[in-house]
């Protein structure tokens, strides 16, 4: 990226990337950004007027399947972090942004982040706070029972136990070996395109209005990106059933608080993300 007048430059970090000769492949691994980045067409103009970069993410150290239990988002955060290190040191970023719904290693990111007064944000995060500015409670769609416990994980993390009301499972795994529906995902999405019924969007309304109806939510996300693109189905449907409730995308939510972030010239307290070596220590923390 060179330097220009623009007011956002970003590096937008995948969670991880697997191997061009891995059977479970889900996004592109040629072409330019544009093509690279998964869903460019729903969030592309979230990017206008934002010099931004992509990176694919560090292969995935534990297989060459997608990401989706804890022990994999462990790995796949510490492989994150170098990248995030050396886009802080590089001089050439303003804001980055975290890709993935599990958001590994946002916390050390932030970490590594604040002295540059770089503001790093997530998917997860970013939905979040944003669903909480729109309704009292919000619920969250997600793909499969190990990644809900991981989110669920998240939720508390970000303090947000009290305003989510549920997470929804739909039970469309991603695929890894010996998994049987291995491309239901991807199947499923290229079937909505397509304008053909797909059983996701169908369980993902079903989920949305049970939400609605029994657990209190006032506002839809979802968990897994591999669950985004079903946001403008799921809005459209909800509206066409009554239900005229927000539906949240992490990416645009990500980009949009770190351009917020950029605006306002914040990032991360010191306070919460503390150097090694203090200057004023404090003496205790309170909760």
């Amino acid at each position: 990226m060179q330097q220009t007048s623009s007011k956002y430059r970003f590096l937008l970090i995948n969670a991880f990337s697997l191997p061009p000769t891995s059977p479970y492949l889900h996004r592109s691994v040629d072409g330019p950004k544009e093509k690279l980045l998964v869903n460019h067409d729903l969030i592309a103009h979230h990017l206008e007027g934002v010099d931004w970069e992509l990176h694919p993410g560090a292969l995935t150290p534990y297989g060459d399947w997608p990401v989706e239990s804890r022990e994999e988002f462990c790995l796949v955060a510490a492989a994150r972090l170098p990248i995030v290190r050396e886009a802080c040191e590089s001089g050439k970023y303003n804001g980055i942004v975290l890709l993935g719904g599990g958001e590994p290693g946002v916390l050390e990111s932030r970490e590594i982040a604040r002295p540059f007064n770089i503001p790093v944000t997530s998917c997860g995060y970013a939905q979040m706070h944003f669903a909480t500015l729109l309704g009292n409670k919000f619920s969250v769609i997600d793909l499969a029972e190990v990644h809900n416990m991981y989110y669920y994980n998240l939720v508390v993390q970000h303090r947000f136990d009290q305003r989510c009301a549920s997470i929804r499972n739909l039970n469309f795994p991603l695929p890894r070996p010996g998994h049987e529906l291995k491309y239901a995902v991807r199947e499923q999405k290229e079937k909505a395109l397509r304008g053909e019924p797909s059983e996701m969007v169908e369980a993902a309304v079903e989920h949305a209005v049970a939400a609605i109806e029994e657990d209190g939510a006032e506002v839809i996300t979802f968990g897994c990106s591999a669950a985004f693109w079903m946001q403008p189905f799921l809005k459209q449907r909800l509206l066409a059933l009554g239900w005229d409730v927000p539906v949240l995308e992490g990416y645009s939510c990500a980009i949009e608080l770190a351009k917020s972030m950029v605006n306002l010239n914040i990032s991360a307290s010191a306070l919460c993300y503390p150097d090694a070596i203090t200057q004023r220590p404090r003496k205790r923390v309170r909760f």
